[in-house]
Formats: C-alpha cells, structure tokens, sequence
C-alpha cells in the first residue's frame, strides 16, 4: 500500500444494528419513530438488584455461512455485534466481496466492547467449580479482541487493526479512530463497532451497586427519562451496532452509495474520576470544540446534537453545561435529543447506534424526540426536542459519547456533498 499525505474524505457506505429496538438498524429507527420503548421491567430484587428495567435482545443474528471455527469461540456480545457488522458490509458491498476493489491490506477493523465476555466467564466459574471444566473456548469469549479477529478472519481483512475498550465512549472512539486512519491513508475502508451484553445476575449487580442505574419501580415512561427533573439513573441494555467506512474518492469509484460523511472527530480524557464527570467539564468542551474545529465548523451551523444523555442526575447536568460552555449562544439555538431514551444505554455500542440514529435523521429529514420527558430541570435547559419528532433539513450533526473512566468523544456527521 502506498501512504499518501494528503488528508482523505471519509465517508460511510454501510451500517447494521441489533438493539432491543429492533433486529437491524432500519427497525430500531422505525421503533423510535413510533415511539416504542425497547426495554421492559424485570424484578431481581431476591437477587439484590434493585433496578427494574432492561433491555435485551429476544432473538440473536442468524450466523449461517460463518465457518464453526470463527462462530463456536464467539460469546454473545461478539455474536451479535457480527451480525450487526454482515448487515453493514451486506449493505456497503451487497455480496460482492471487499477485495473485488480494494487490496486486502488496505482494508482493517476496530471493534469494541466495554466488558466483553464477562457473562459467559461467571457462568464458566460456576461450571469449572461444580464439574472441572469448562467450555475449551471460554479464552476467546472473555478475549476483548475477539470480534475484531472474528471480522477480519471472515471477510479477509488483512489491514489495520485495533480493539478499543473506553466503557460508554468505545464505540464513538472506533468509528472515529477508523477515520483517522483512513483520513491519514493507511487504509481505504474500515469496519468499525461495538457490542456489549451484560445480562447475568452478577454482571447487572456490578453496575446497580455503584447507583448508576435507574430507581423507578414501575413506570418505564419514568425509568429512562433523560434532562427530566425525575430521571434516577441509565436503563441498561444489550446491543451492537457497526459501521463501515470507505475513503470517498474510492467509494464513489466503485460505484457505492454515500449515507454520510465523518468530517470531525475528538477524544478527551476528564483525569477525574471512575464514573463521575469532571466538574469544570474541560475535557467535554475541548471534545466539542475539537470535533467542530476538524470539521471546519461554527457551532451555529449545526442542525442537531444527539446527546450522550443516560438519564443520571449528574451526567445530564455536566452535558447541558459542557454544550454551553463549548457552543456559546448557539448551544439554545440547537436541538438536542437523547435516543437512550428509547432503546436503553447499549454501553459500548451506544456510540455506534447513535451515530447512525445521526445518519438516519439526516436521511429522513427529521430529528427523533426524547422521549420520556415529563418535568422541566431548570439546570437542563436546553432545546431537548420533547414535543414529538420534529422535521428540520438536517447536514450536519454532533454525536456526544462518554464513559466511566472519564473517556469522552465526539463525531461530526453531515450529508455527503
């Protein structure tokens, strides 16, 4: 492969998504747009889990045509983030293989997961105490790295790679790595994603303890209620999403279609604290500003801003006062919503979600509603599209993510000129 200097265009030619909203991308938009929720009450609290909202995923991807070798060493969050990955490549190349344009090693992957196989090893502990053994696979399924290698065995993906583990910003952090190295001409088509599924007793009780999670007892309209004045805590759910990226002059060669361009991204750490913000929102602000000044933007040129928005008392807050500090005036004038809304906190794979929730709303002309909210906060004040999805010609468009840990990242995402 020859390195050529000078930036490249990157655009997205593929996507996929398995939410509890729906078994591909289109489904999930289409439950947000009818406003259905995708999570529903469960009751653990024998089990010491006081949370009483999840949601999951009823059916997983059919895996046909995936060699034994590849799908056997899969856990459940890296079986569903590979569906989610054929839905984006299906989408991108139909059945033609990658290679049929592109060198093998001009084509790479970064997945990600926050916690990766962490179900499967309790489940292997419980089994190796009782019998001595376990599952022979049970080293690739609490692998992190496993989806990455799963993707780049399947399609023959010989470029670069990279795993990358940032909690709640994983999956914004891929996408936006994969520009960078497509931007900088080290590949010309990347597959980026993430996925997480924590569903066992321990896995839940891990995050509930910290109070992280929601409080409501029994109204799902008020379990997951991001800015509102009532909201108690994040609703957690399983889930993938992927993306895939090309370098555009090679994308419109080949004859593809363009749903997007990633015209900026940011990274920030907060150096803080392991779940809470930083106060002084430094970080967030510098990941706005960056993200914007990469894309060559003004903050008054956005149209929409999909929020990280996970409905916590104190992630809400820090996020409205980030967008002030960060866009000035303009930060009333923009409209914001949170779609966790709907299909609950996808952990590591919300980013992926959100950012084609981002290519989706510019595809169809309208900015999905948070939904949910029920009483104002007066230090959440901004325009949180709360009265219904709202039509608006969208080009241009912010995607906020941040994880315990302190990782924050930001995409923009506009209409491809």
């Amino acid at each position: 492969m020859t390195m050529n200097n000078a930036l490249k265009r990157v655009v997205v030619t593929g996507y996929g998504a398995i939410t509890p909203l729906g078994a591909t991308s289109e489904e999930s938009w289409q439950a947000i747009m009818d406003n259905r929720l995708g999570y529903r009450y469960v009751d653990k609290t024998a089990l010491n889990i006081h949370t009483h909202f999840q949601g999951f995923v009823d059916k997983e991807p059919d895996l046909k045509g995936v060699p034994a070798a590849i799908r056997r060493r899969l856990p459940r969050y890296a079986r569903l983030t590979l569906g989610a990955a054929r839905q984006a490549m299906t989408m991108a190349f139909g059945e033609t293989p990658p290679q049929t344009f592109y060198n093998p090693l001009a084509c790479g992957v970064i997945m990600g997961t926050g916690w990766a196989g962490l179900d499967e090893s309790y489940d292997a502990i419980d089994e190796f105490s009782t019998t001595g053994v376990t599952s022979p696979f049970n080293c690739f399924f609490s692998m992190p790295s496993v989806t990455t290698a799963a993707c780049s065995q399947f399609w023959g993906l010989n470029g670069y790679q990279n795993t990358v583990i940032a909690a709640c910003a994983t999956g914004t952090i891929a996408i936006g790595d994969a520009f960078e190295v497509i931007r900088s001409g080290r590949a010309s088509m990347m597959l980026a994603g993430a996925g997480e599924s924590l569903t066992s007793t321990c896995a839940v009780w891990n995050i509930d303890v910290l109070g992280a999670l929601s409080k409501e007892k029994d109204d799902p309209r008020r379990a997951n209620c991001p800015f509102s004045a009532h909201r108690s805590g994040f609703v957690l759910s399983e889930g993938a999403a992927v993306l895939c990226l090309e370098e555009r002059d090679s994308a419109l060669a080949r004859g593809a279609t363009i749903l997007g361009e990633i015209t900026g991204y940011a990274n920030f750490s907060d150096a803080w604290d392991f779940t809470s913000p930083a106060d002084d929102c430094l970080a967030r602000v510098q990941t706005i500003t960056h993200a914007l000044q990469q894309a060559g933007l003004e903050p008054q040129q956005l149209d929409y801003i999909n929020a990280h928005g996970t409905s916590t008392p104190l992630n809400d807050i820090n996020e409205t006062q980030a967008l002030k500090m960060a866009l000035g005036d303009a930060a009333y004038q923009i409209p914001v919503s949170s779609t966790k809304s709907y299909s609950g906190h996808l952990i590591s794979a919300a980013g992926c979600f959100e950012s084609i929730v981002c290519l989706q709303a510019i595809a169809n002309s309208i900015m999905p509603a948070t939904a949910n909210f029920q009483q104002a906060d007066p230090l959440c004040d901004l325009d949180y599209i709360v009265d219904g999805h709202r039509p608006g010609d969208l080009h241009r468009t912010l995607n906020l993510s941040f994880g315990f840990g302190g990782a924050n990242a930001a995409l923009v995402l506009e209409k491809s000129l």
